[in-house]
């Protein structure tokens, strides 16, 4: 019999590890630079072993500060991104840093996915990354994903699972009363199906590929800015795995892995980092909290993940007010459904019960939990 996930993370001592990694996070700040510090040379003393490169994956404020940090301990590490995702601002500090900017992935057709290609193709990226994936299983029904799509629905695991009848693989009931309307005959409930279809594979198309394929080419291993202290799944990862991991499939290091978001502020600042234009500037508040006055977190403009979790403005209110043009082309125009309407992050804002604005061009609208005609 294969090794259940318990027994895995029994066999490996997952719960000490995550432990020892937050009396890490709970560190003073000069002691998690000076482990940064000697967490990235050590990562690279093991890739000169194996004889591997290393380079930074470059996006937003936190991995900006990454690869000048890396510069700062004489770390000269070439920085990679799919800037084309990123915001102008981001774009042009990026080429001011000189990062290389890749392409997104060759469609079978010759041309270049694009994001409202992807959003067509396989869906949008809604709620998060974790909960789209199994959406997308759900959409996808077949013979091998059989087991999973129980467990999504019920919580049952099975013997993989350990027989848990209450996992986390249930998604929440909140969406499964949405989206869990693939499985009505076969689990003999009575969810929704959405207008829409749901993916989690922008990132794949757009970014990860194409980033693994220049590392590939380049005999290269990342660097990430990635911080345990953002939540999501890739926390449990870091807290396991730690700030540098050597896998059978995956190299990487993470040097930033044990700080908060007052940490990477506070490199940031020492490091004079060029903060770009969409975030303001980094301030402090009377009791000495780092905030930056714009974004808080950016990402790809087309991206929901999150953003049923947004308070007003959220963050298609604030393209709203940076780029009217391309906020319509989001919400009403970048995908066409199966009866040939226009439609876009409207139609799926509304459904998810996201409050959003409207412009004046007669379109159904949801403000303040109705919907209207504008």
């Amino acid at each position: 019999m294969s090794e259940t996930v318990i027994e895995r993370m029994n066999r490996i001592g997952a719960a000490r590890k995550i432990a020892d990694f937050m009396a890490k996070e709970r560190m003073p700040y000069d002691f998690k630079v000076k482990y940064a510090t000697n967490r990235a040379r050590e990562f690279v003393r093991e890739c000169d072993k194996r004889e591997l490169n290393y380079h930074v994956s470059v996006g937003g404020l936190d991995s900006i500060t990454l690869y000048l940090f890396l510069k700062s301990i004489h770390i000269d590490a070439p920085g990679i991104s799919a800037s084309h995702l990123e915001d102008s601002s981001i774009q042009k500090v990026h080429k001011q840093l000189g990062i290389e900017t890749l392409k997104p992935l060759k469609r079978a057709d010759g041309t270049y996915w694009t994001k409202a290609k992807v959003i067509q193709e396989f869906g949008f990226p809604v709620l998060s990354k974790e909960v789209a994936g199994k959406i997308e299983l759900l959409q996808n029904p077949t013979e091998k994903n059989k087991t999973v799509r129980h467990a999504i629905i019920t919580g049952e695991t099975g013997e993989y699972g350990g027989f848990q009848t209450n996992s986390r693989m249930k998604m929440a009931q909140k969406w499964l009363e949405l989206f869990g309307g693939y499985e009505n005959e076969n689990e003999g409930v009575d969810y929704k199906i959405p207008p829409f279809k749901v993916s989690s594979k922008c990132c794949y198309y757009l970014k990860e590929k194409p980033c693994d394929d220049w590392a590939k080419e380049h005999n290269s291993v990342p660097f990430l800015g990635l911080m345990a202290s953002e939540g999501g799944r890739r926390a449990k990862s870091l807290r396991i795995n730690g700030c540098n991991y050597f896998g059978e499939s995956t190299i990487r290091s993470c040097p930033f892995a044990i700080f908060s978001r007052q940490d990477l502020l506070q490199l940031a600042l020492d490091l004079d980092v060029p903060v770009p234009e969409i975030y303001g500037t980094i301030e402090r508040q009377a009791d000495g909290t780092l905030y930056t006055t714009g974004a808080q977190r950016t990402g790809c403009d087309m991206c929901g993940f999150g953003i049923h979790l947004e308070k007003k403005p959220n963050r298609f209110d604030k393209l709203h007010d940076r780029n009217p043009k391309q906020w319509h082309y989001w919400m009403y125009d970048c995908c066409k459904d199966e009866n040939g309407e226009r439609y876009g992050w409207g139609r799926v804002l509304t459904y998810i019960g996201v409050p959003w604005e409207h412009d004046d061009a007669g379109h159904m609208v949801e403000l303040d939990g109705q919907v209207k005609l504008f």
